[in-house]
């Protein structure tokens, strides 16, 4: 795994809000940014989902409703967050979360193209999630 990026900003706070299913990251100099827990759990960093190579990836689908049951620390350069649909292996370097947070909306409309190419859907059936969850309030 790469070191750190000496430039990454490292959070100051990380707040998760379980009611609009968005966990917050607060930056030096007042940066914010706002992640759904969907967001995340499709960009996870897992091997499982990533692959180990280029053209590896496995496309995330059916996690519109996933919640974020809690978030781990891991060392001074990680988070673990652990989602309602059982998934918790991927490791969240500052680095990925503030470049997530950064290019945010350019990712999230690919990923749309690419469930719409490949046919999938962002809500979940019966065999995308393996645990009931309650549904997440959208504003």
């Amino acid at each position: 795994m790469a070191g750190l990026d000496n430039s990454t900003p490292i959070p100051e706070e990380i707040l998760l809000h379980q009611q609009s299913c968005i966990v917050e990251i607060a930056y030096p100099g007042g940066e914010r940014h706002h992640l759904s827990c969907e967001f995340l759990r499709v960009f996870t960093p897992s091997a499982e989902a990533r692959g180990h190579g280029p053209g590896q990836e496995v496309l995330q689908y059916g996690k519109k409703d996933v919640q974020i049951q809690r978030i781990e620390p891991v060392g001074n350069y990680a988070l673990r967050f652990v989602f309602s649909d059982g998934h918790d292996s991927g490791l969240y370097s500052w680095d990925l979360l503030y470049n997530l947070g950064k290019h945010r909306d350019e990712l999230w409309q690919e990923y749309l193209l690419q469930l719409e190419k490949q046919g999938r859907s962002r809500e979940a059936g019966p065999e995308t999630i393996s645990q009931p969850a309650t549904s997440c309030k959208k504003h």
